[in-house]
C-alpha cells in the first residue's frame, strides 16, 4: 500500500502484486478465527481475489476476447465480494459489534452512490471495510452500527481510483 499511496504504482499494478503475493505464498483463509488479526486476514485474502478478478472481467468485457471469458471473470469476482462480505461479519461477530461504526460513502462513482458503504472498526488502525451487500447491510442497522449519513471514505482517494 505504501508504493501505491507515494503514487510509484497504479491502482491496477497494486491489486496485480496483491493477487501474485498470495498465489505465490499459498494463502489460504482460516476456517475460524479466534482473533482480530485471523478474520483481518480472511477478509483482505478474499478482497484481494475478489478485486483481481474484477479487474480482469473489466478488462475483457470490451475486447473481442469471448463472452464466456467475461462471465467467467465476473462471477468469480463476486463469488469472492461474497466470501469478503461473510469474512466481514465473522469478524465483526468476533467483535460482538463493539466499537464499530458504518455509513454509506460519498462516490465519483454514480454506479455505485448510495450502495457502497465502509464499516470502520473504531479500536484498530486502518480497519476499512467496504461492501454494497443488502443482506449485511440490515444486520448493521439490526445492530445498530449503520449511521443513516453519507460520509467521506477514510480512504477517499484509494475507493475512487480506477482500475
Amino acid at each position: 500500500m505504501f508504493e501505491f499511496e507515494k503514487g510509484n504504482i497504479t491502482k491496477k499494478q497494486f491489486l496485480e502484486y496483491n493477487y501474485d503475493l498470495v498465489m505465490r505464498m499459498n494463502f489460504k483463509p482460516f476456517l475460524r478465527i479466534d482473533s482480530y488479526e485471523m478474520g483481518m486476514f480472511n477478509y483482505q485474502y478474499y478482497n484481494v481475489l475478489a478485486k483481481y478478478f474484477s479487474m480482469l472481467a473489466k478488462e475483457v468485457k470490451n475486447t473481442k476476447k469471448h463472452q464466456k471469458y467475461y462471465n467467467y471473470y465476473l462471477n468469480k469476482g463476486n463469488n469472492y465480494y461474497n466470501e469478503k462480505d461473510k469474512a466481514a461479519l465473522n469478524l465483526l461477530e468476533y467483535l460482538e459489534f463493539k466499537d464499530i461504526e458504518a455509513y454509506f460513502v460519498s462516490l465519483n462513482s454514480k454506479r455505485l452512490d448510495d450502495k457502497l458503504y465502509e464499516i470502520v472498526l473504531l479500536n484498530y488502525k486502518e480497519a476499512i471495510f467496504h461492501s454494497k451487500a443488502i443482506w449485511l447491510l440490515d444486520i448493521l442497522k439490526e445492530k445498530g452500527v449503520f449511521l443513516e449519513e453519507k460520509k467521506l471514505s477514510l480512504i477517499d482517494g484509494y475507493i475512487n481510483e480506477t482500475y
